[in-house]
């Protein structure tokens, strides 16, 4: 398990994280999404132990990361600026990695790469931006490591690429219990993906939940009467946003749905339907509860993080 306690990190009085705490459970696909300079990368750099935290403590299997070898050859991670050695292929970076975590698998390394279908012994620095994403990729998966994380994974990769990366990653987390946390821009890109997402805000986590909860916990319901009615007739129901056109209401609701549906149907209403919404919906509206703009939240911010 990954655990992050009160960590704070501040470059030249720029505050990357302020106060992150977490639990991150052994087995699972933990997502998070923010805008650039909202602190996904520096997170990352923390729990692998690239950085120190400032104040408060990231630990893995309870034991701290920085400057503790034995937990770090229990991580890979494929950052968002990539490095490889000057003039290397993928034989030399493989042979690396083998020197470095004892669990390298070079077969499963061949394996990736003829199914990826990229050449070894053509030096890194030939390939294009997604290649070389994808040489990285293979690298990572190939130490069995029980801790895997990604940095802006799907940048510069074609969807069929994107979608062999996810099942790749969850095969892995399922066949041998690993953990991965996969960053992003987009919540499209992981809501397929992942068992838990965070939303991180100008070094903030200020959404984190289930997704299977997520997509339960929020439905929209639309409703109409036939005599004048008004807002107050739906009191004791959790609304996170209401609107009406003419005789037709429209509600985001939070709660139990059968009572919810069994609460309105008696009543009597002259139309009713019960809508899903889809997972980037329910961020939305959870977000507006919470006083931010969604939108404003993913897609604003520039800053280096």
């Amino acid at each position: 398990m990954i655990k992050a306690a009160n960590v704070t990190k501040t470059f030249d009085k720029f505050k990357a994280l302020n106060n992150i705490s977490c639990s991150i459970p052994k087995g699972c696909i933990y997502g998070m999404v923010g805008s650039n300079g909202a602190g996904k990368s520096t997170f990352l750099r923390l729990i692998t132990g690239v950085y120190k935290p400032d104040t408060g403590a990231i630990t893995i299997d309870d034991k701290n990361v920085w400057e503790n070898p034995e937990v770090k050859e229990t991580v890979s991670y494929v950052p968002d600026d990539l490095y490889f050695l000057p003039g290397a292929n993928m034989q030399r970076m493989a042979k690396l990695y083998a020197a470095v975590y004892n669990n390298f698998d070079m077969k499963h390394f061949n394996y990736l790469t003829k199914s990826f279908e990229l050449n070894p012994k053509k030096p890194l620095n030939h390939f294009s931006k997604g290649m070389k994403r994808q040489a990285a990729i293979i690298l990572a998966l190939s130490c069995h490591s029980d801790y895997m994380f990604f940095d802006e994974t799907f940048d510069g990769l074609d969807p069929v690429m994107r979608n062999l990366i996810k099942k790749l990653i969850c095969e892995d987390v399922i066949e041998r219990k690993a953990t991965a946390i996969i960053t992003s821009h987009s919540l499209r890109e992981l809501e397929d993906t992942c068992d838990q997402l965070s939303l991180l805000h100008k070094g903030g986590l200020v959404l984190e939940s289930d997704v299977a909860n997520l997509k339960t916990s929020l439905f929209k319901i639309q409703i109409a009467f036939s005599e004048p009615y008004e807002k107050e007739i739906f009191s004791d129901i959790e609304m996170l946003h209401y609107s009406r056109h003419g005789s037709v209401a429209n509600m985001i609701v939070r709660g139990d749905k059968q009572l919810t549906i069994a609460r309105l149907k008696s009543m009597n209403p002259i139309l009713m339907d019960v809508l899903p919404l889809s997972l980037e919906e329910v961020f939305t509206y959870e977000m507006e509860a919470l006083g931010y703009s969604f939108e404003n939240v993913v897609e604003g911010g520039n800053s280096n993080e």
